[in-house]
């Protein structure tokens, strides 16, 4: 079957699914083409507001597309010019525009979440990215998969929504010298101070993965798990991290240089941290 047919196919079918689920227009537009026709289609389900000279367009709030914590990341890895770049669950494309922009030879980007998958691919078009490529599926199994390695990883809030965290880590490390990290992390008596967030915790027990021990805390979504604006893991449940115990982990799988910033322990969704973890090749 040639390419541009199972494309077809596979666009097809998702936007069906999207449109069973969210009562997407089922009628045609009859406007001029435009950026906003394109973005109305997720009409008050976007959370990034697009890059000059897009910032107009009604899309989201959040500044993702100048994002603070990918410029420190860019400014810890080597120089990215022409390198290949593998993202972690993309959201709407915000972190790969940036990497365009500073020079990266090529980006896989990895969604699972069909309707984030087809707004990355509107905010493609809209931006005209053009050494990026979007694919939808779970970045876990394309980890198991033996892929090619890539000189950085993004794992830009994603590590907090596994179940398996460790097994991340470990797969992430098998590909690449060079990771951004940015996650929650579990804190017994940061979490204990917001009762809100204390509440989504209900179990806690010991796991091991290539002989290092840890604790796992299990993290309940609860009904935000069922809504259309939903962009976690793809189980009702995650398990987090101690802090200590990711740095340990990063460590043991040979990452001997770790820089740490954007340190907030009292983040309303739980304490947070980025790290650039690099390990000598």
């Amino acid at each position: 079957m040639p390419f541009p047919t199972k494309l077809f196919q596979l666009f097809g079918s998702l936007l069906r699914f999207s449109t069973r689920r969210s009562s997407l227009p089922a009628r045609y537009i009859t406007s001029a083409p435009s950026p906003q026709n394109a973005l109305d289609i997720f009409k008050g389900e976007w959370w990034c507001r697009l890059p000059p000279p897009f910032d107009g367009l009604r899309a989201g709030d959040l500044q993702i597309f100048d994002d603070a914590r990918i410029t420190w990341a860019l400014s810890q890895w080597s120089d990215i010019d022409g390198q290949k770049i593998l993202e972690l669950g993309p959201l709407e494309g915000a972190h790969a525009y940036m990497f365009e922009q500073a020079g990266a030879g090529s980006v896989v980007s990895i969604e699972a979440n069909p309707r984030a998958y087809l707004k990355c691919l509107i905010v493609k078009e809209i931006l005209g990215l053009a050494r990026t490529q979007f694919l939808c599926g779970d970045f876990i199994e394309y980890l198991r998969n033996s892929p090619p390695p890539f000189d950085a990883v993004c794992a830009s809030g994603v590590l907090y929504h596994m179940t398996a965290p460790l097994e991340l880590l470990n797969l992430i490390s098998q590909v690449t010298d060079q990771i951004f990290l940015w996650t929650h992390y579990y804190d017994a008596e940061l979490v204990g101070k917001n009762r809100t967030l204390a509440r989504r915790f209900t179990a806690e027990f010991e796991s091991e993965m290539g002989g290092f021990r840890h604790r796992l805390f299990r993290y309940q979504y609860r009904g935000s798990f069922a809504t259309r604006r939903f962009c976690g893991g793809s189980r009702p449940y995650a398990h987090w991290m101690r802090r200590d115990d990711i740095i340990a982990c990063l460590k043991q799988l040979g990452f001997d240089t770790i820089q740490i910033a954007f340190e907030l322990p009292d983040h309303p969704d739980g304490p947070s941290f980025a790290l650039v973890a690099t390990r000598e090749k």
